[in-house]
């Protein structure tokens, strides 16, 4: 029987790397939400609209064919038959993707894809309201934090990794702040920690200290309910 993991934080939080890393371990695949409202993002800033503009970007939703596929376990993100996978990870996808997630036309669309593919398989979701809004009876939630600065040195490294060099920690940090009230203060399912979720502090963890963790914690749940 397919079962979701969802993992939900604010930005730099390490979500996207250890709910990979999660999926990887139990065998399952792992859906990346954020990458979804990149690609929308930055399509609507290629066409000149105000991302603060909910008719016009819900108009050129109507007109846009967003394909999440998984090759060899991997998720690509099609665009209009265009693969933007790459072309998401930079700091301004990453600003867009946060001023269209406030626009409930943008979130009703993302949530009800993301509820067709969690439907068909056993998966790890990471966002924002996952465990509060999108998969609210997901097996197994998770709200990962982690300091500002903490969150801006990883964001910056992870950009450096991908080939972006002009970055700052300022401009990185600025950034995180700035999705951090986003998320937070939106009126449609705001940022916030499901009261059945179990918070995991990773500032000072590595990747595989939380990894192996929160594989402990689900192994620890599947055996109490067997038991």
């Amino acid at each position: 029987m397919a079962y979701a993991i969802a993992l939900d934080g604010p930005a730099g939080a390490g979500k996207s790397t250890i709910a990979r890393r999660v999926a990887e371990n139990l065998g399952i695949l792992y859906l990346d939400t954020g990458a979804m409202y990149r690609a929308i993002g930055i399509k609507a800033v290629a066409q000149g609209l105000s991302l603060k503009d909910e008719a016009a970007v819900g108009t050129m939703l109507e007109s846009t064919d967003l394909d999440i596929r998984f090759v060899a376990g991997a998720q690509e993100v099609w665009l209009d038959g265009v693969n933007v996978s790459d072309a998401i990870r930079t700091p301004e996808a990453s600003r867009a993707a946060s001023d269209v997630s406030t626009l409930p036309v943008v979130r009703r669309a993302m949530v009800d894809l993301q509820r067709k593919i969690a439907s068909r398989q056993s998966l790890v979701m990471d966002g924002r309201d996952i465990g509060t809004h999108v998969l609210p009876d997901a097996r197994h939630k998770f709200f990962l934090t982690a300091s500002v600065e903490e969150r801006a040195h990883r964001r910056l490294l992870d950009l450096q990794n991908r080939g972006n060099q002009s970055a700052t920690l300022e401009e990185v940090r600025a950034d995180i702040e700035y999705r951090d009230r986003q998320d937070s203060e939106r009126t449609f399912a705001p940022l916030r920690q499901a009261e059945d979720a179990v918070l995991v502090d990773t500032t000072d963890l590595n990747i595989e200290e939380v990894v192996q963790t929160i594989l402990g914690l689900i192994a620890a749940k599947q055996n109490q309910s067997e038991g």
